[in-house]
C-alpha cells in the first residue's frame, strides 16, 4: 500500500530525487531530514511523478509525529496532499499520460519530494489550466467541504447551515462553495485581537453571518433567525462546548457532522436533542470516503471536475499562502505549527 523509499547513500544522479523522509515518529522539525532519493522507472501500472508543488496540513503534521489515524511504514517521505506532472507511465496505465497533472486519492503517499513514483489508481487527474496553489491543495480541505455539503441534507438555494472553526482551510471552503448555491452560513469563530479583519474576510469570501462563540450562547440569535432558517445542517470541527451550543440552534430532524476535534474534547449531546429534535449525529473522514470509492472512481472525478470549475469560475479562490523552497522547509514548518496564523505554507519543489 505504501511507496517504498530508497535513501540513496552515493552522489545524486539523474535518476535521484530529494524529499523530506522521517525514520522515526516526533516533531516534524526533529524528525524531518531533506535527503536523496531513488525514484525506479516504472512498473506496468506505476507512475513517475515529478511534484511541483506540496502544502503542508495538520493531518501531515500528526503523521509525522505518530498521532494520526493513519501511519506509513517508516522511513517515510512526509505530506499527503500537492500536484505534480506525469514525467513517464508505465505499459498499462491508461489513466494518465506525460505532461497531464495529477494528484493523490489516497493518505500517506508522500508527497514532501522532487519525484515519486505511484501506482496509477493512487493518483487523478486534475486539469492545468488552474494555479498549481490551487490544485497542490485541492485533494483534502475541498474535497472534505464538497462532501459535508453534499452527502448528509438535501440543501436547496434559501437553506442554511451553521459550522464552528469557520475560519479554517475547511471552513472557508464551506463558505465559498455554499455561497456558489445560494445557502446562508452562520459562521462561529473563536474571539481574537484581529476579529474584524477577519470578519471581513469571511465576509469577502461570501459568509452571511459570522459571530463568535461568546454570542453563539447569547439570546441575540433568536433575532439571527428573523433573518435566516434554522440550519438543517451543523458541522462541527472543534468539538466540547462550541459543539453543544451549536447544536441547540440546530433545526428540527437536522444533521451534525463532526470531521475534526480541535479543542480535543469530547462531543456532548444533550438527551433533549436526540429524543426532541431527532437530531443525527454522523462523523466524516475524507481518506476513508475515497477508500470506500477506490473501486469506483466517478464520483472522485466528479467532485474534482466540480471543484476545478469552482475555481476557474472565481468561485473558490486559491488560500492565502507563503510558498517556501523545499530545503527552506524547516521555516515553513515553523509557520504551519503557529497559531492564528491564517495562511496556507507550501513547498515548492
Amino acid at each position: 500500500m505504501w511507496p517504498g523509499i530508497r535513501l540513496l547513500r552515493r552522489p545524486l544522479s539523474t535518476l535521484s530525487a530529494r524529499g523530506l523522509v522521517y525514520e522515526k515518529h516526533g516533531e516534524p522539525l526533529q524528525v524531518l531530514r531533506l535527503q536523496n532519493l531513488v525514484v525506479p522507472s516504472p512498473g506496468d501500472y506505476d507512475v513517475r511523478v515529478k511534484m511541483l508543488a506540496a502544502p503542508i496540513n495538520p493531518s501531515d503534521i500528526n503523521m509525522v509525529q505518530g498521532t494520526y489515524a493513519l501511519l506509513p511504514e517508516l522511513p517515510a517521505v512526509g505530506g499527503n496532499e500537492g500536484v505534480g506532472v506525469v514525467a513517464e507511465i508505465g505499459n498499462h496505465v491508461t489513466s494518465v499520460r506525460p505532461g497531464d497533472w495529477v494528484i493523490p486519492v489516497d493518505a500517506g503517499l508522500g508527497t514532501w519530494r522532487t519525484e515519486g513514483l505511484y501506482n496509477e489508481s493512487s493518483l487523478v487527474r486534475v486539469p492545468s489550466d488552474i494555479p498549481v496553489v490551487g490544485a497542490a491543495t485541492l485533494s483534502v480541505n475541498p474535497c472534505t467541504a464538497y462532501r459535508l455539503l453534499s452527502d448528509y441534507e438535501t440543501l436547496r438555494p434559501g437553506d442554511s447551515i451553521i459550522q464552528n472553526a469557520s475560519n479554517s482551510s475547511v471552513g472557508q471552503v464551506v463558505i465559498q462553495i455554499a455561497s456558489s448555491l445560494g445557502i446562508t452560513t452562520i459562521n462561529v469563530v473563536r474571539d481574537r485581537s484581529d476579529l474584524s479583519s477577519l470578519v471581513q474576510r469571511l465576509h469577502d469570501l461570501g459568509a452571511d453571518h459570522v459571530i463568535t462563540e461568546d454570542v453563539l450562547r447569547k439570546p441575540e440569535m433568536k433575532e439571527l433567525f428573523k433573518k435566516c432558517p434554522r440550519p438543517r445542517l451543523a458541522l462541527n470541527c472543534v468539538g466540547g462546548k462550541s459543539t453543544t451550543e451549536m447544536l441547540r440552534h440546530l433545526d428540527y430532524g437536522g444533521t451534525m457532522v463532526t470531521y475534526g476535534g480541535m479543542a480535543k474534547q469530547p462531543v456532548t449531546i444533550p438527551v433533549s436533542a436526540l429524543i426532541f429534535k431527532n437530531v443525527k449525529l454522523c462523523g466524516f473522514w475524507v481518506t476513508q470516503w475515497k477508500r470506500d470509492r477506490a473501486h469506483n472512481r466517478e464520483e472522485v472525478t466528479k467532485m474534482i471536475r466540480d471543484l476545478s470549475d469552482l475555481i476557474r469560475r472565481g468561485k473558490l479562490v486559491t488560500p492565502p499562502s507563503t510558498e517556501w523552497p523545499l530545503q527552506d522547509f524547516a521555516k515553513a514548518m515553523r509557520d504551519a505549527q503557529t497559531p492564528f496564523l491564517s495562511r496556507k505554507q507550501i513547498l515548492i519543489m
